[in-house]
């Protein structure tokens, strides 16, 4: 375990920190995947806070607590004891959006089994930052919180200009995090535009087959086609794709 001595002075973990700051605004312009975006966000603060040993991110869902992203599967426990327990500094981060900074070596512990979990990992440090994103749209109520959670094996590990640090580096993550939830609910709403242009096509083809067959009109041919799609409790869409390729009577 390392000494308080051996830590970076305050201007060079600036500088470390800035840097990666800077590197997190390639993301503005990206167009990857969320869960890529997460899992550089973690593995950037890795690099740039130093004594982290191990990275992860926590998101509030409709479901609970999850870790979103990691940059060491050592960590996953540690989060899980928290979820399950409902106590603990990234849930502490997240909920009253602080940072919250814990040393195992502590004689009087505020959670004594997420402690006793990181005691048994070889973890002696932890800092938890809240993360904040905006919604997608102006319009939306709510948007994504939750935490970073750096972990670490020393004991002297962290201090309150860390606490400072990780908090301007959260600032930047969290516009690059809203930045990828928008392209990626953009991505989604195109292929779900894609996919219905595409299954009306589909079923306007199968009308027509059926009123070539039966000499029906359209919306006969479209009754037809919904009342064979109730009886044998397939997707519209999918009997429609039937009828093009096996051509069965209705």
């Amino acid at each position: 375990m390392s000494n308080l001595a051996e830590r970076p002075d305050e201007l060079n973990r600036l500088l470390t920190v800035s840097e990666a700051i800077e590197s997190l605004s390639a993301l503005f312009a990206a167009e990857e995947p969320l869960d890529d975006v997460l899992l550089r966000i973690s593995h950037t603060a890795a690099s740039a806070i130093p004594g982290a040993d191990a990275v992860s991110i926590t998101a509030f869902t409709d479901s609970g607590a999850r870790t979103v992203a990691y940059t060491d599967e050592l960590v996953l426990p540690l989060d899980r004891e928290q979820y399950t327990s409902g106590r603990g500094p990234c849930l502490e981060a997240a909920e009253l959006r602080k940072t919250v900074r814990v040393s195992t070596n502590a004689e009087q512990q505020q959670w004594p089994d997420f402690v006793a979990a990181a005691r048994q990992r070889s973890i002696f440090a932890s800092l938890s930052a809240p993360l904040i994103v905006a919604p997608v749209h102006q319009e939306d109520e709510g948007g994504l919180v939750g935490s970073l959670n750096i972990y670490s094996r020393s004991t002297a590990a962290f201090d309150h200009f860390d606490e400072v640090l990780v908090r301007l580096y959260t600032v930047t993550a969290s516009q690059a995090i809203a930045n990828a939830r928008r392209w990626q609910h953009s991505r989604e709403t195109v292929a779900s535009l894609e996919t219905a242009l595409t299954s009306r096509s589909v079923i306007d083809q199968a009308k027509g087959a059926i009123r070539t067959r039966t000499g029906c009109t359209a919306d006969e041919a479209f009754a037809t086609l919904v009342d064979l799609s109730q009886r044998r409790n397939i997707k519209l869409r999918d009997l429609a794709h039937q009828i093009l390729e096996d051509y069965p009577e209705p």
